[in-house]
C-alpha cells in the first residue's frame, strides 16, 4: 500500500510512483503465476501419482495447451496497458520558464543557466565537513531550481557516460557524450535534495554528488 500512499514531490516523482505501481503489478502477476504452477505440481505429486485409477501418462491435453498458450499474452497485455500510459506521462511537453544545462565530468558536475546572464559554475564534493553537513553528498556550489514552475534540464557529458540522479525527485538521466538529453521537471515542494552519479565512470565515481 505504501506505493500508492507516497506524496507527490515532483512531476518525475509522480511518474516514479506510477512506475512503482507497474512494477508492483508485475510482481503480483508473477507471484500468482508461480503460486499456481507450484500448486499444480504439488497436486500432481500428492494425488495423481498415487492414484491407480488416473492415467499418469498423459500424451496430450488440449485444454492444458490452450491455457498455457493464452495465459502469457493476457499477462503481457495487463502489463503493457499501464506501461503505455506511463510512457506518455514521461514524454509530456510543457513550456519551461528556465533551462539548465548539466554536464558530467570526471569527477564533478558543471551547470549553466543560459536564459539570463549565462551563469556557469562547477560543483565539487566537499571533503572538509562541518558537523551539520552530510558525508560524501555535500557540494561547494549547489544548484538552485525554482519550484511550482516547469523547468527544462539538458544533460550531457564531456568525457564518459555519467548518470544525473536524484532519487527523492524520481529523476535519473544518463549523461552521454555527444548527446543532449532533455527532461521537463516541476518541483512541488521546496527543500534540499541530494543525489549522486549512478553510472560507474571511473575511480572517483563515488565522489561526484549532486545537491
Amino acid at each position: 500500500l505504501s506505493l500508492w500512499l507516497k506524496r507527490k514531490i515532483s512531476k518525475q516523482k509522480f511518474t516514479g510512483v506510477s512506475s512503482d505501481n507497474v512494477t508492483f503489478l508485475s510482481m503480483i502477476m508473477q507471484g500468482s503465476l508461480v503460486k499456481m504452477i507450484m500448486s499444480t505440481i504439488t497436486y500432481m505429486m500428492l494425488f495423481i501419482m498415487n492414484n491407480k485409477f488416473i492415467n499418469i501418462k498423459i500424451s496430450e491435453n488440449q485444454m492444458i495447451e490452450f491455457i498455457w498458450t493464452t495465459t502469457p499474452p493476457i499477462i503481457l497485455i495487463f502489463i503493457a496497458m499501464p506501461s503505455l500510459h506511463l510512457l506518455y506521462l514521461m514524454d509530456e511537453i510543457k513550456c519551461p520558464i528556465l533551462t539548465i544545462k548539466i554536464f558530467g565530468h570526471q569527477w564533478f558536475w558543471s551547470y549553466e543557466y543560459s536564459d539570463f546572464s549565462n551563469i556557469e559554475f562547477e560543483s565539487y564534493m566537499i571533503n572538509n565537513l562541518n558537523k551539520e553537513n552530510f558525508r560524501l553528498i555535500e557540494v561547494d556550489n549547489k544548484t538552485i531550481i525554482p519550484f511550482k514552475f516547469n523547468i527544462r534540464l539538458l544533460i550531457s557529458s564531456n568525457d564518459v557516460i555519467h548518470s544525473w540522479t536524484i532519487p527523492s525527485l524520481g529523476i535519473k538521466i544518463d549523461a552521454i557524450p555527444g548527446r543532449m538529453i532533455k527532461l521537463i521537471s516541476l518541483m512541488n515542494r521546496p527543500g534540499m535534495y541530494f543525489g549522486q552519479c549512478s553510472e560507474i565512470c571511473g575511480i572517483n565515481h563515488s565522489f561526484m554528488p549532486i545537491a
